[in-house]
């Protein structure tokens, strides 16, 4: 079971998605996530959060069948969090999360923190869509191929740990041969001819992929 997860500020242009929209088995708003759902045309599933970003709450009542999660300012989670454990515990399996790409740099740590997090299993997002970047995770022993436009910027990080026995292909710069302990990452590294993969070895490994185009 494949579900989104949109939220609010740097989200990415519909287009980037929009191809991908029946796949997904749940829909979920937080926040002002649903603004983005509303503009793209997309019904949730799901709303949840504290509602204090969303410009206008009267929106929610734009989506009757929706189930309304509403949580009190002054909780422990962010809103992001309490929508990807809303997704899990309701089956799902593998959560891409488009937005919270701008504004408040502790917003974007705090995304980088869920990633960390192995023992949350499937609430923890496959994929990261923001305005400008796309943030893909490879978990141990995995690999993941994509296909991009000639030049596109890919950095590599390694979750907590670090990470060593990896490869790719593809790229300017080769992992293969590389032992990363924690604080190190490959930042800049060139998919010169558009299509690479990398190939986790111990450790996970998060890949930011630039984009400049929906």
């Amino acid at each position: 079971m494949q579900a989104l997860l949109v939220t609010g500020g740097g989200a990415p242009p519909r287009a980037r998605l929009a191809s991908r929209f029946s796949s997904f088995d749940l829909v979920c708003a937080a926040d002002s996530g649903l603004e983005v759902l509303a503009a793209w045309g997309l019904k949730p599933g799901i709303i949840v959060g504290d509602m204090d970003s969303l410009s206008d709450t009267a929106l929610i009542a734009r989506f009757p069948e929706a189930e309304v999660l509403r949580a009190r300012r002054d909780k422990d989670e962010t809103d992001t969090e309490l929508g990807l454990s809303a997704l899990a515990a309701r089956g799902a399996e593998r959560i891409v999360l488009a937005g919270g790409g701008g504004g408040r740099l502790d917003h974007l740590l705090a995304i980088r923190c869920v990633f960390e997090r192995k023992d949350w299993g499937s609430k923890r997002p496959a994929e990261w869509h923001t305005a400008s970047e796309a943030v893909y995770l490879v978990g141990e022993g995995r690999s993941l191929t994509l296909e991009v436009e000639a030049g596109t910027v890919v950095s590599v990080f390694p979750l907590a740990g670090g990470a060593s026995g990896m490869s790719s292909e593809g790229l300017d710069w080769p992992l293969s041969g590389l032992d990363w302990g924690p604080g190190d990452c490959g930042v800049s590294n060139i998919a010169r001819s558009g299509t690479f993969s990398v190939r986790a070895g111990r450790g996970e490994l998060l890949l930011v992929v630039e984009l400049v185009s929906a």
